[in-house]
């Protein structure tokens, strides 16, 4: 089994910060006064903060200088971090610390890769920081997903070929990503808009017991 490492994304994967995400962008919406609705903030899903703002402005029809862009990006980034700093270990969504325990078991190695800045500090705040071999996040990258960097990148902390790593992501862009890496790819969640991944599942929970001894053994 030591010949698998994983991949982990963090926001809808591990837990879901998406709604933080939703009320500190919609907030800044609010300010320049358009409505930003929460199908609006699937467009964001994986997306870089930078490429967001652009995402936003554009639905608002707003135009920006780029030192007020840059101001606005330090304000919602504050918003934001007034939420994740209130966030526990009851928000780690289902299925997920037993899939740790089960790697953990088999001697899997895993680390983060998100596009996340404010990823180490979610993961202290939801307890798990330690249990991640490496982190790649925000800070470690220059380029967003759907380029593969973020994953090579992760596959080298956990000094593994790509095509032995398996990614776990929810966003289309990170499902691109690990294709793009060689990687095996298991979108968790719409399987229609995440068809282009290996395999699909609604939510961790769904995994069966046998998925890495068995099924990815195979394939790797």
């Amino acid at each position: 089994m030591n010949k698998i490492g994983v991949i982990f994304d963090l926001d809808g994967v591990i837990v879901d910060t998406a709604k933080y995400h939703f009320l500190a962008w919609k907030d800044l919406a609010d300010h320049l006064g358009f409505e930003f609705t929460e199908t609006d903030n699937e467009l964001l899903k994986g997306v870089s903060r930078v490429r967001s703002l652009e995402i936003l402005l554009d639905i608002g029809n707003i135009e920006l200088s780029e030192e007020k862009k840059q101001e606005f990006l330090i304000s919602k980034n504050e918003h934001y971090l007034q939420y994740i700093t209130k966030m526990g270990p009851e928000e780690i969504l289902p299925g997920a610390t037993q899939l740790l325990d089960t790697l953990d078991t088999l001697g899997i190695k895993y680390v983060l890769g998100s596009a996340s800045k404010n990823a180490p500090l979610i993961l202290k705040q939801v307890n798990l920081y330690e249990r991640f071999a490496g982190i790649v996040d925000g800070n470690s990258v220059s380029k967003a997903k759907p380029d593969p960097e973020v994953f090579l990148k992760g596959a080298k902390k956990l000094n593994k070929e790509p095509e032995h790593c398996v990614v776990f992501e929810d966003a289309i862009a990170g499902v691109e990503a690990a294709n793009t890496a060689n990687m095996i790819s298991i979108g968790i969640g719409d399987e229609k808009t995440l068809h282009e991944a290996d395999f699909n599942f609604n939510n961790l929970t769904e995994i069966p017991d046998n998925f890495f001894t068995e099924v990815i053994s195979e394939k790797i």
